[in-house]
């Protein structure tokens, strides 16, 4: 895994969410460059599709509730519109080991919700890898972003 280095990653917010509100509707993109290792946080109404690109190596997040309990779901594409059996266990291997980083930016990037709603740092991540390949297909917990805070 790579480490998390702060000055690396910019947040923008869009469709007049804040910093603090609301929680939901509130919409994760995280991009990065491969070149400059630069780590890019979109939060908004929805996701910035604008920024996403071919290889779709994106982290798509978003707040849930069940009515009284708040989690927190990630989207991973792992095949890249291509079904190629060897590139999504490549790609599986490669989000697995960078979502702890990921997970890390979206919390530090987005630490003044955390701030003022500390319940969100107990609330589960639930993470859907998206494959037509079953052994890539699954959703999981990730334990909570308490883990993922610096």
């Amino acid at each position: 895994m790579s480490t998390f280095n702060p000055d690396k990653l910019s947040v923008e917010y869009r469709d007049s969410v804040t910093a603090t509100a609301p929680i939901i509707p509130r919409y994760y993109t995280l991009t990065h460059s491969d070149t400059t290792a630069e780590l890019f946080l979109t939060i908004g109404y929805h996701y910035a599709w604008d920024k996403i690109n071919s290889m779709r190596d994106e982290v798509l997040g978003e707040w849930r509730t069940d009515g009284s309990h708040f989690h927190y779901q990630v989207y991973l594409y792992i095949d890249q519109g291509e079904y190629n059996l060897q590139v999504a266990a490549k790609r599986n291997e490669i989000f697995r080991r960078e979502l702890p980083l990921a997970l890390t930016a979206i919390r530090y990037g987005d630490r003044f919700l955390f701030n003022a709603y500390p319940t969100l740092d107990h609330a589960p991540i639930i993470v859907t890898f998206t494959s037509a390949y079953p052994q890539f297909a699954r959703h999981e917990n990730w334990a909570t972003f308490q883990d993922y805070s610096i």
